[in-house]
Parts: C-alpha cells; sequence; structure tokens
C-alpha cells in the first residue's frame, strides 16, 4: 500500500503541533465564526453545534446551545465517501485496479437486471456518482437493507438513470466496498484501517459494523422532531455512511488528504476531477466555492441525528470541521456561511467578481427514523 511519505508525515506533524496552540490574539474575524456557528441552532433548529478550525496559526474549538464535547464521537454519515474512495485511489496508485476497469471484472455478475450491467459500468462511475445506479437509501417501500446484498438487491429492483450524468447515489460506495474486499480480500473497514487510521493515528475513527452504540465519550443524537436516536444499527449505511469519528480526526484526515500525505500526485490530482460532473463532484470529495472565490474541498454527511461538514484548503493548511446533533438544518444557507466566515474573513474586500456557491450535494446515508419506528429507519 502507499504509505505516508516522511517528509510529508514531518510536515504533517509539525503543523499538527502549530495546531495544538492557543487561539492567537491575531484570530481572522471570530466574531464572525461564533455568530454563523450560533445560527445552526438560533435560526438551523439544532440543538448543539460545535466547530474545529485549524491552520498554521493555531486552533479554534466554539460551541453553541447544547453541550457538545470536544472529543466527542459521532456519526459522521457519508464522510465515509472520501475514506472508501482514499482506499480505492491508493489501491490504483499500487496497480492493483484500474479507476476505467469494470465492476463487472471484479464482482462478476453481481449487478444485472432492470436495464443495469457492470460490464458497462467503471469504478471512476461509482465514485463520482455517474453510474446511474439508483440510490437505495430512496426506497422507502421496502425494510431498510442492513447488508451490501440486500443493498444491491434494493437498488437493482429499479431501473438505472442516464450512466455519465451525476446523481448521487449511496449504491455507488457500497457497491466500491465490495470492489475493495474483492481485490484485497479484506473488508474495506480493515482495509481503511490499516491504511489511514492507523497511520495516521485516528484514535477515535472506526467503522462500527453491527455495534450500535457510540463510543464514549459521545453526545445524544436527536431528529428534528426531538427523538433520541443515539443508538442505530449502522449496518444500513455501510460503505456509504457507517463511519464514528471526532472532530479532530476528521480535521487531521482531510488535512492529509489534501496535503498529499495519502496519495501519490497522480492520484491526488484523480481525487480533485470534477469534469465528469461539470465540477460538481470529485471521486469521493466534492468543491465549494465560496463569497470571496475561494474554492475548498471536503465532505458532508447527515445519518440519523447527526450533520458533519469538513472542509479544507487545496494544500491541506486550513481546515474546518463542524457538526449538529440532529440530522437537518431548517435553513441549508446555513452551513456556507459558516464556511465563509471561516475561510473568508470579514476584515479581507470580498471578491465582487466572485461566482455564486455551486449547490452542496446532497449526502444523507440513512433515510431519517419515521415516527413510531425503529431509531435506524
Amino acid at each position: 500500500m502507499p504509505t505516508l511519505r516522511a517528509p510529508l508525515v514531518a510536515a504533517l506533524a509539525t503543523t499538527l503541533c502549530v495546531l495544538g496552540t492557543a487561539v492567537p490574539p491575531g484570530e481572522p474575524a471570530p466574531s464572525a465564526v461564533r455568530t454563523a456557528l450560533a445560527r445552526l441552532v438560533t435560526a438551523g433548529g439544532a440543538p448543539g453545534a460545535a466547530l474545529l478550525g485549524e491552520d498554521p496559526s493555531g486552533t479554534r474549538y466554539r460551541t453553541a446551545g447544547a453541550t457538545l464535547g470536544r472529543d466527542d464521537h459521532f456519526r459522521a454519515g457519508s464522510v465515509t465517501k472520501s475514506f472508501v474512495a482514499t482506499v480505492v485511489l491508493q489501491l490504483a496508485a499500487e496497480g492493483r485496479l484500474g479507476l476505467d476497469d469494470t465492476v463487472e471484472r471484479y464482482l462478476p455478475g453481481l449487478v444485472r437486471g432492470h436495464g443495469n450491467d457492470g460490464r458497462h459500468l467503471t469504478l471512476r462511475s461509482l465514485l463520482s456518482h455517474t453510474s446511474g445506479l439508483f440510490n437505495y437509501t430512496a426506497d422507502t417501500t421496502v425494510p431498510v437493507p442492513v447488508t451490501a446484498d440486500e443493498v444491491i438487491r434494493t437498488a437493482l429492483a429499479h431501473s438505472p438513470g442516464r450512466p455519465g450524468r451525476y446523481s448521487y447515489a449511496n449504491t455507488n460506495y457500497v457497491l466500491l466496498g465490495l470492489i475493495i474486499e474483492a481485490v484485497t480480500g479484506h473488508p474495506y473497514a480493515v482495509e481503511a484501517q490499516r491504511r489511514i487510521l492507523t497511520p495516521l493515528h485516528l484514535t477515535g475513527t472506526s467503522f462500527p459494523g453491527a455495534r450500535t452504540h457510540l463510543p464514549e465519550p459521545h453526545s445524544r443524537a436527536y431528529t428534528p422532531d426531538g427523538r433520541d436516536v443515539t443508538d442505530l444499527d449502522p449496518r444500513q449505511a455501510g460503505a456509504s455512511g457507517e463511519l464514528i469519528s471526532t472532530l479532530a480526526d476528521l480535521s487531521r484526515f482531510y488535512a492529509a488528504l489534501l496535503g498529499g500525505a495519502l496519495l501519490p500526485p497522480a492520484q491526488r490530482r484523480e481525487l480533485l476531477d470534477t469534469t465528469a460532473t461539470l465540477g460538481v463532484y470529485g471521486l469521493g470529495v466534492y468543491p465549494q466555492r465560496l463569497d470571496c472565490g475561494l474554492t475548498v474541498w471536503g465532505h458532508n454527511g447527515h445519518i440519523a441525528g447527526s450533520f458533519v461538514r469538513a472542509a479544507t484548503t487545496s494544500d491541506g493548511r486550513h481546515t474546518l470541521v463542524f457538526r449538529v446533533n440532529t440530522d437537518a438544518l431548517t435553513d441549508p444557507s446555513l452551513e456556507l456561511a459558516l464556511l465563509d466566515a471561516e475561510f473568508c474573513p470579514k476584515s479581507g474586500a470580498l471578491s465582487a467578481s466572485a461566482a455564486p456557491p455551486a449547490p452542496v450535494p446532497p449526502s444523507r446515508s440513512v433515510p431519517p427514523p419515521a415516527p413510531g419506528s425503529s431509531p435506524a429507519r
């Protein structure tokens, strides 16, 4: 597997040591960040919100509303996709698979029926959500699938959309999890642990499998109507969204990913290639252009009781991770307002010619629980 190259690891370690310092007196526009975070609670309807911002000048931790601990574990939803994509890209760098290989090559005969055909779908199309496969979490007429086989059966009961067009589908990443196992002989979670979690010392990050409880410490998680869904069966999300993590771990991961410590240059270019999606999505990460013209990269994640957003500059030197302990914000523009406050300090002049921000891709890993159903529904 590609190892973390020594100079990059040293640089990352140095940066992380710097980031552990107190907030410097010259922190850019702290009031704007605090205000934007507070609005996730006052205007967005979240019980509590927390963020961790890190750059070479220091680290900034903020909370609003109900207490959320700095070291809390929480469900990260579709942020899982960035980890799965990283493993696939590492395997590509090793020559063990090709992004333009077909799904059929690794999972023969699995993707067939109702117009679906794995012989005509590439791994790249899964990574970029351009396969056309049906999003299994959109089918609410069947019991929630909890195994990869059930996921594939649910998706293949539907005709595909047009291949080549961007259409976000959790099905794509469940298939990628199966492909990782077919290539390596190990479950995707084992490969991610060996290749990412252990080298980066992401001790607060895990793939829970069938474990329904969050590790300690953690805060409570709620649906928008106030029901406690802290405990749920994460198998229904699988490789599309089962990850548990912490603010600090996600910040470290995206800093390493965008900074080049996890992927060779060729695969990092693939990671950020949005050509197939007309600028909307890369391979497991997506860009967001901000009001000041800066583009940040990362992913968001919805799962019952949790919403998280991670964003990083293209060099990995400035990251922001924030979370709320519910799975919906009443006003989605609040997410972009917080990113603008962090990455586009109001003390600087905004670009008058900056294009309006592109829409944030949907990222729900699991449908929200229905009243009276199990928390995992």
